[in-house]
C-alpha cells in the first residue's frame, strides 16, 4: 500500500441535514453527540455548516456548534464548513476564528465559501453574481489579518481602517484555511492563488467526480503561478456513506426518512421526482443516478465504503482526507454503528494497521511445522520426565 493512502485521515461533515418534522432541539444535541463519538472513535475531524433557509440545515453558526463541542472532546479537529463570507463583516470573521482557536487549543480549521442556499443570499440583499467575487475580496484581507498585520481596505460592501486582530492564532503556525470547491473552478483558483487547502464538497456527485482531477490541475497551475505549494495531504474529499453489516441492513436503517430528503429537493427546486414516491426507489435512486445536490450514496458495508474511497483516490491521484456526508437518516442506533464500523473496518484498511498482525500469523503459517514439532517436542519431554513413559501428545 503506497504511502498516501497510509496517511489518509477521516473526519464527517455535519451540514446537517435533519428532516422537517423532528425536534430541533434534539437535532442539535444528535449533532454534538455525533462530534463526541467522532472523537472517541479516532476520527480527525468534524465540520459544522452554516446555513439560514429552507429548514432542513439548521446551523447558523459553526463556531457555536463547534464551541460546544470542543469542552467535551479531546483531540478531534474541528472545521467551520463553511463560512460565507459575503454574510460577515471579514474583521468579525477573523476575531470569531481566532478566538475559537484559542478555546478549541489550536483545532480550529477555518473552511471558507461564498455561501450555497439562493434563500439565505436573498434574505440579506445579497445579488448572487456578486458571491464569490465577495469570497475572494474577503479572503484578501482575512488572511493578512490573521497573520497579525494592520489592514485598510475598501470594497463596495465593508470598509477597514487601520484594521487588527488583537489576539494571534493560538499556534505560531496560526490557523489552517480551507477554500470549498464543487464543479466550477473558481474554488479552486482561490484557494491556489493563496495557498490554501481545497475542500471539495461535491466529491460524491457524478459532475463533481468528474471535475476532482481538473479542479486539482486548476488548483496547482493557480499555486504555481503565485508562488504557493500545492500540497495534496491538505485537499479533502467529501461524499456520502451509511453503513451496515449488509446492504440490506443499511437499506432498512434508512428507509423510514428517505423520503426527507427527496421532500428537501422537491420543495426546493418545486418539481416532483418520479422516483420519489416511495423509499426503496429513492434509495435505489440514490445509489445509483444519485439525487440532484447529494450525488451518489454508498449505503452498503465496509466493503463497498472501501470500494468508493479507493475510487476517488484513484480518480485524484491521492488527496488528504475523506469526510462523510452525514444525513441524518438512520436512528441513533444504527447511525452510530455506521460511524464504528466505518472505524474498525474501513480506517484500518487504509492506514494498513494490521500488517504486523497478518505478517505474524503469516509467518506462523509458513512455519507451522518446525514451530509446532519444536513445541511437541518439548511438552513430550516435559510429560515423559514426570510420567516416565512416553504418552501420544496432541497439539492442533
Amino acid at each position: 500500500m503506497d504511502a498516501q493512502r497510509q496517511r489518509l485521515k477521516f473526519g464527517t461533515f455535519i451540514a446537517p441535514f435533519h428532516h422537517l418534522q423532528g425536534n430541533p432541539t434534539l437535532q442539535l444535541q444528535r449533532d454534538l453527540d455525533l462530534a463526541v463519538l467522532c472523537d472517541r472513535l479516532g476520527y480527525d475531524e468534524v465540520w459544522f455548516g452554516e446555513h439560514h433557509s429552507t429548514g432542513m440545515e439548521i446551523v447558523a453558526s459553526p463556531e457555536l456548534m463547534i464551541a460546544a463541542a470542543a469542552g467535551t472532546t479531546k483531540a478531534i479537529r474541528f472545521g467551520t464548513g463553511v463560512v460565507s463570507l459575503p454574510y460577515h463583516h471579514p474583521l468579525n470573521v477573523v476575531d470569531r476564528a481566532i478566538q475559537l482557536d484559542h478555546m478549541t487549543r489550536g483545532r480550529l480549521i477555518l473552511g471558507t465559501g461564498p455561501g450555497k442556499i439562493p434563500l439565505d443570499a436573498r434574505m440579506m440583499g445579497i445579488d448572487p453574481m456578486r458571491q464569490r467575487a465577495m469570497q475572494g475580496e474577503a479572503l484578501e484581507v482575512i488572511l493578512p489579518l490573521l497573520r497579525g498585520e494592520v489592514v485598510s481596505a475598501e470594497t463596495n460592501w465593508f470598509t477597514l481602517h487601520d484594521a487588527r486582530a488583537q489576539l494571534l492564532p493560538y499556534s505560531p503556525d496560526g490557523i489552517e484555511v480551507a477554500t470549498a470547491s464543487t464543479v466550477s473552478p473558481s474554488g479552486s483558483i482561490l484557494a491556489g492563488r493563496h495557498g490554501l487547502s481545497l475542500l471539495s464538497l461535491a466529491a460524491g456527485d457524478p459532475a463533481g467526480f468528474d471535475a476532482l482531477d481538473r479542479n486539482w490541475g486548476v488548483y496547482e497551475q493557480a499555486a504555481t503561478e503565485h508562488g504557493q505549494v500545492a500540497d495534496r495531504s491538505r485537499w479533502r474529499c467529501v461524499a456520502l456513506m451509511f453503513l451496515a453489516e449488509t446492504r440490506e441492513a443499511a437499506r432498512a436503517a434508512i428507509e423510514r426518512r428517505a423520503l426527507f430528503a427527496v421532500e428537501y429537493m422537491e420543495k426546493q427546486a418545486n418539481i416532483e421526482f418520479a422516483w420519489g414516491r416511495s423509499p426503496g426507489a429513492a434509495i435505489d435512486r440514490w445509489t445509483n443516478e444519485g439525487f440532484p445536490s447529494f450525488g451518489v450514496a454508498i449505503i452498503g458495508t465496509p466493503v463497498d465504503a472501501i470500494a468508493g474511497i479507493e475510487r476517488l483516490l484513484d480518480k485524484t491521484g491521492g488527496f488528504g482526507t475523506f469526510l462523510n456526508l452525514d444525513f441524518d437518516f438512520g436512528n441513533w442506533d444504527a447511525t452510530r454503528r455506521s460511524y464504528e464500523l466505518f472505524a474498525e473496518e474501513v480506517v484500518p484498511h487504509f492506514r494498513d494497521s494490521n500488517r504486523n498482525r497478518v505478517a505474524s500469523i503469516e509467518y506462523a503459517r509458513q512455519h507451522s511445522g518446525e514451530l509446532l514439532g519444536g513445541l511437541r517436542a518439548a511438552i513430550t519431554q516435559v510429560t515423559h520426565d514426570h510420567f516416565g513413559d512416553d504418552r501420544s501428545i496432541y497439539i492442533r
